[in-house]
């Protein structure tokens, strides 16, 4: 059985890779973005409480996030593994998730960091943005983005490295050797 943790930051290709990886080995992917705008889209009890917190344009607590991922490991297509993507973000919920796991007597065995030059990425989202007619990926706001996610995720790569479980995967070659270097992490 997979678990595994994908980190890395915007445009680094960690929803990409996380659904090709989830695809090919039978896992969950589980991604707490997709989650809160599915739960606001359904009108769950907690996706109303999201939805609060995101229509005035704040964070959304991590307590509130912990139990919608609580709630998705509980799911039965998570019996076989599963990816978590984009969770954690920052060290307090680490160690959220690592309560949650030992409560629900499950483990990760790894956490992959998707390692990604900033200025690849900022050429990425630019791109994306300029595809895709997103405004919010202008090269300023790539920036503060990417700024707030070093501040944040240093030290939950630190956080992994202590227990060694972060693998750290090479995010700027093509796609193809990308997922065939996270398969070989699987494998090991």
């Amino acid at each position: 059985m997979t678990r595994l943790i994908f980190l890395g930051p915007p445009g680094a290709g960690k929803g990409t890779q996380a659904i090709k990886l989830a695809q090919a080995c039978g896992l969950a992917h589980i991604s707490t973005g997709d989650m809160l705008r599915a739960s606001v889209a359904q009108n769950t009890p907690l996706g109303e409480k999201a939805k609060g917190y995101m229509d005035r344009g704040e964070l959304v607590p991590d307590a509130l996030i912990l139990d919608m991922v609580r709630e998705r490991l509980s799911q039965p297509d998570t019996k076989s593994g599963w990816i978590l993507d984009g969770f954690p973000r920052n060290v307090n919920q680490a160690g959220f998730l690592d309560q949650l796991l030992a409560e629900i007597k499950q483990g990760c065995d790894r956490v992959v960091n998707l390692d990604v030059p900033d200025d690849v990425l900022i050429a990425r989202l630019v791109l994306r943005g300029q595809q895709q007619g997103r405004s919010d990926d202008n090269e300023e706001t790539i920036r503060r983005r990417l700024q707030v996610y070093r501040d944040q995720t240093a030290p939950l790569i630190d956080y992994y490295t202590q227990r060694q479980q972060l693998v750290v995967v090479d995010g700027d070659q093509p796609m193809q050797e990308v997922t065939a270097q996270l398969q070989k992490v699987i494998e090991d």
